[in-house]
């Protein structure tokens, strides 16, 4: 996380090259640009909620980090409620800092109900992962934070009880993003936390961008710290396997998490992305172990080989070849990292080629997801962004430290365009943003952003024109498998061609999307086929859909539910 001093002459050399690339430019998507569009409804939602970071003067490290925040329905009413993470004061103040829950009206706002929740316990939280660990049907949270993650068991209704010190997790390190999965496909989720560094107030370190007034030190000054995964034993139960399953690597020092199956052997793998060391890919040897592949894979350093400031990650497949790649945040003068999955085990940074790392070159990339915003079957690229030094513009002019999000169009053919300018004054603002999400709060079928800020204001866009073209969401609900079908994969055939999905938690920058999978269908009226690969081996195959519902398929046994759009 780099974040003074000049320019490598080799890097400034490849970026006066990549300046004087043409802008790439692709075929017309079924809806023109225009027609899409993102209104800030925060206020008239009634969220207001603002991150304290606890900042007073001293600069410390982990300010400069939270929070996430997540979409999931926390209640049970079939509707995205809102989950945003807060931090706290270093010492007393006087005040109390809470995370907030808000409540789905169904009527495009929310009403906090953090009081009543059982969640409005005081921490120096940083990012949260949903998933229902103990398979009774109701998505619990994991919240990570500085002094001690926590496990929050949903109990139903929105309420949610503290059973971190029966779990067995025991994770009180600086802890960032964190994600649930199904590693040995018993059934049970399993969980993986990224750890960032040793760090303690105690500890912090003296560290200048001028020489005279304490700045943010970067990642460098400080050990890194090994992630954490924890096996799930059921009956609330958690064994830390970190070791035993070949994923303890005490030098990282990790901010983000995707879980995909890059080779596509049915069982889940795990990107690690790491600030200023190398991102980790651990292959999943179908044996309770893994074996880190990111260096032989190509995604472990930047195209300079140097180890880039990595922060929020996604996989999706953007060029519907049947393979999942890698979207990766990166810090300013890094450019976002696209990585393409070749097939043979190999990924090729697509970024230095295309638009999207001539635009975000500047950008420093937190919260990053693969989402198909206008529903035309191919998934955009959204790129929250904001720097962590106050002061940069004084050392470096052309970054910012609130910097505006970025959107990028998928035009098909693996290109991609920039179309933020035309996304609304919501997209023109500069923040300091760091968790994004993507979930469809207003039942409406198009997907809609939530933003959270360092230090900050939360935001909720709504997504207004995506749904013009055809669309179809699917939960899924296991049996043999986890009840959230987390690590299912989802194959969808329509008039206009294949697309497929794997439902996961996790990813973006600390924060968690909806688990619905939803398929832009542009202009087809519906689905010929859905084919599901279950966690548990068992394949199922659901016959012709129509367009723009909401499906629930539960394993083994098919549709068990169906619905159709709510009105505005």
């Amino acid at each position: 996380m780099k974040r003074s001093g000049k320019m490598p002459a080799r890097r400034r050399n490849f970026v006066l090259f990549l300046f004087s690339l043409p802008l790439l430019v692709g075929a017309a998507a079924t809806l023109p640009v225009a027609a899409v569009h993102f209104t800030d409804v925060t206020q008239q939602a009634g969220i207001r909620f603002v991150h304290n970071s606890g900042r007073a003067g001293k600069k410390f490290l982990p300010e400069t980090l939270g929070a996430g925040g997540a979409f999931f329905d926390a209640d049970g009413d079939g509707w995205l409620d809102v989950l945003l993470i807060n931090s706290k004061d270093w010492a007393p103040r006087g005040r109390k800092s809470y995370c907030a829950l808000y409540h789905n009206n169904h009527n495009g706002t929310f009403t906090d109900v953090t009081a009543a929740s059982g969640l409005n316990i005081e921490m120096y939280g940083m990012g949260v992962a949903i998933g229902d660990f103990d398979n009774d049907g109701r998505d619990d949270a994991y919240i990570t934070a500085l002094e001690g993650d926590r496990l929050f068991h949903n109990e139903g209704n929105g309420k949610f009880k503290d059973v971190t010190a029966a779990s067995g997790i025991r994770n009180a390190n600086f802890s960032t993003s964190a994600a649930w999965l199904d590693y040995d496909r018993d059934g049970k989720l399993d969980l993986f936390v990224a750890n960032y560094v040793q760090w303690t107030a105690k500890g912090d370190l003296w560290c200048s961008l001028d020489g005279a007034t304490k700045s943010y030190c970067t990642p460098e000054s400080y050990k890194g710290t090994s992630c954490k995964l924890y096996r799930g034993l059921g009956g609330g139960k958690f064994e830390d396997v970190t070791e035993k399953a070949g994923v303890a690597e005490p030098t990282s020092k990790s901010l983000g998490i995707t879980v995909f199956d890059y080779n596509n052997d049915g069982w889940p793998d795990i990107f690690v992305a790491n600030d200023t060391e190398p991102n980790k890919l651990y292959r999943n040897n179908h044996n309770g172990t893994f074996t880190e592949e990111g260096m032989a894979a190509g995604v472990a350093f930047g195209e300079d080989g140097v180890a880039r400031g990595a922060m929020g990650t996604d996989a999706g497949d953007y060029d519907r070849s049947g393979r999942p790649h890698l979207l990766v945040g990166n810090f300013s003068n890094q450019m976002i990292g696209l990585y393409h999955n070749e097939g043979t085990g190999l990924f090729v940074d697509e970024a230095p080629s295309s638009t999207v790392g001539r635009a975000s070159l500047l950008s420093l990339a937190f919260g990053v997801f693969f989402f198909d915003y206008d529903l035309d079957g191919w998934p955009d690229i959204f790129a929250a962004n904001g720097h962590i030094e106050e002061e940069i513009g004084r050392v470096q002019p052309k970054v910012q430290y609130r910097e505006p999000p970025l959107l990028f169009r998928n035009l098909g053919k693996r290109r991609f365009e920039n179309v933020t300018a035309s996304m609304g004054p919501a997209f023109a603002r500069a923040m300091v943003a760091r968790g994004a999400a993507y979930g469809d709060y207003d039942h409406d079928g198009d997907l809609d952003i939530l933003i959270t800020t360092n230090h900050g204001a939360a935001y909720l866009l709504r997504n207004d024109g995506g749904n013009r073209n055809n669309w179809v969401s699917l939960r899924l609900v296991g049996t043999k498998s986890n009840r959230d079908g987390i690590g299912a994969k989802v194959y969808v055939e329509s008039a206009s061609g294949k697309q497929w999905d794997m439902v996961h938690s996790g990813g973006s920058y600390c924060s968690q999307s909806d688990l619905a999978l939803t398929f832009g269908l542009a202009q087809d009226r519906g689905v010929k086929g859905i084919d599901i690969e279950w966690p548990s081996g068992t394949k199922q195959h659901v016959a012709e859909v129509a367009a723009n519902q909401f499906i629930t398929i539960e394993e083994g046994k098919g549709i068990i539910s169906k619905s159709g759009p709510a009105g505005r």
